[in-house]
């Protein structure tokens, strides 16, 4: 049996996993990451340090790995070959494949940590059955991955399918991409707290304002959602107009890709049916000729971080 390492690189972690042919997960090793407190070369030395540590936990030998592949919270520019930009960290341009590469003699492969989530949910999570699918990650902004007959989506270049990053107000609120208007700034975790913010302050009777101690730092991405069970009109109408947001962005990306199915993970897709029931109501009355042809489901995602390790470890069998 064949096996591969995958590493979930991200801001607070380097995740490392030995995974099997099978995708299942045979060993795992991490570390913070300190990516703003630490040099690059630091932190790429800590990232293969996590590598040998889980292939040794895993009772085998370098030799025994046939590729290694690595999400990130960026992407490689096709014409330069640095990482573009992971805000997190702090590296813009950096040399991450060529610096990996002199501690890891191995293939290795490096893709946006959303399309590694996005292929591992299609290959071993509740994807399985479709080769085709959308995957959206509602966390501190919109990781979206695109599986286009069982293979990542990334257009051209590789540096396609960021979705988080189309339009869906113009000249709206501004990102911390630098544009305005973005999917995420509307329909992200980040973007609920601000929005539950605000009904709070024009709304200070409602029951959210209690329920946070009155403290708008403590708001988070379940308040809304949880004074909305209470019947509080005001987290009704937050949860309405974020739903409405959500539903719109994602009826332009089925319009545009024609997914069969839509996987939703992050911190907002652990409220379940509270989020999928008016989701998939609101998709379904955006999205172009639905009566006549359809729209796919949007169902929770199944393996949470798990995800990105496997769809990382399988990057050398995309190729």
């Amino acid at each position: 049996m064949k096996h591969y390492v995958g590493i979930d690189l991200g801001g607070t972690n380097i995740v490392t996993a030995v995974v099997d042919e099978k995708y299942n997960i045979i060993s795992r090793s991490s570390t913070k990451t300190k990516g703003l407190e630490r040099t690059f070369e630091v932190v790429v030395a800590d990232i293969a340090n996590t590598v040998h540590d889980a292939v040794k936990k895993a009772g085998m030998s370098m030799d025994d790995i046939s590729s290694i592949g690595l999400g990130t919270p960026s992407c490689i520019n096709p014409k330069t070959g640095l990482l573009v930009h992971a805000n997190s960290m702090g590296w813009q341009n950096v040399p991450l494949y060529d610096a990996l590469k002199k501690h890891l003699d191995k293939p290795l492969f490096i893709k946006n940590d959303a399309d590694c989530a996005a292929l591992g949910e299609v290959l071993a999570g509740c994807a399985g059955e479709y080769k085709d699918a959308l995957v959206v990650a509602l966390g501190t902004g919109i990781g979206c991955g695109m599986i286009m007959n069982g293979k990542i989506f990334n257009g051209c270049d590789n540096m396609g399918a960021e979705m988080g990053h189309t339009k869906l107000v113009y000249d709206g609120v501004l990102c911390t991409c630098g544009q305005k208007g973005c999917f995420e700034s509307y329909a992200s975790a980040t973007a609920l707290i601000n929005q539950t913010r605000e009904a709070i302050i024009r709304n200070p009777s409602s029951k959210m304002k209690d329920m946070c101690d009155g403290d708008l730092d403590k708001v988070d991405g379940k308040l809304a959602f949880d004074a909305a069970k209470q019947g509080d009109s005001t987290a009704i109408a937050v949860i309405d107009q974020y739903v409405s947001y959500l539903g719109a962005g994602l009826s332009t990306l089925i319009t545009i890709f024609r997914p069969e199915v839509i996987l939703i993970g992050g911190g907002i897709g652990n409220q379940g049916e509270a989020l999928l029931e008016p989701l998939n109501k609101r998709i379904h009355e955006l999205t172009f000729a639905a009566n006549q042809i359809g729209v796919p489901k949007a169902i929770n995602a199944k393996l949470g971080n798990d995800a990105g390790i496997i769809g990382a470890a399988m990057l050398g069998l995309q190729e």
